[in-house]
């Protein structure tokens, strides 16, 4: 068993969770170089899912704070990735860690198709809701790393 999974998990699911996570940056400043932080994002996500088998599905990188999918295998630790993830970020754009995020981060493991959809439509309206796009998919911060099948 993971350290630090609770033990219902392995019960409520047969293969791996799907983790919504959101994090934000600290006293949610907005990032000076947003295209900067979607590359990192990107390229960690890349690795992650070549190296370590980590699958990261959709996701919206708004000016302050992320929000994506992401689900691992058995020995997948979500609070060091999203902690790495962090630091690749804060490395690419040249400031520390603690400067720029807000400790900690929200998840919600995903239960059924429904949650994924309905989470999905939320996260990508944001950039709407906040008035940066009249349409979602105009928002050039925004995609899916890899298909993540939860039916």
């Amino acid at each position: 068993m993971i350290k630090g999974r609770p033990p219902r998990l392995e019960r409520i699911h047969e293969r791996s969770p799907l983790f919504f996570v959101t994090f934000c940056t600290r006293d949610r400043r907005p990032f000076q170089k947003l295209t900067l932080v979607h590359q990192a994002f990107l390229c960690f996500t890349d690795k992650a899912r070549s190296d370590y088998e980590i699958a990261v599905g959709r996701y919206v990188i708004m000016p302050d704070h992320l929000h994506f999918f992401v689900q691992g295998g058995q020995a997948f630790i979500l609070s060091s990735w999203v902690g790495g993830l962090k630091r690749s970020i804060s490395v690419a754009l040249s400031c520390g860690s603690s400067q720029l995020w807000q400790p900690g981060f929200f998840d919600h493991v995903l239960r059924s198709v429904e949650s994924y959809a309905q989470k999905w439509e939320y996260v990508r309206d944001n950039p709407v809701r906040a008035g940066l796009v009249k349409a979602a998919e105009e928002w050039p911060y925004q995609g899916e790393v890899m298909y993540i099948d939860r039916a």
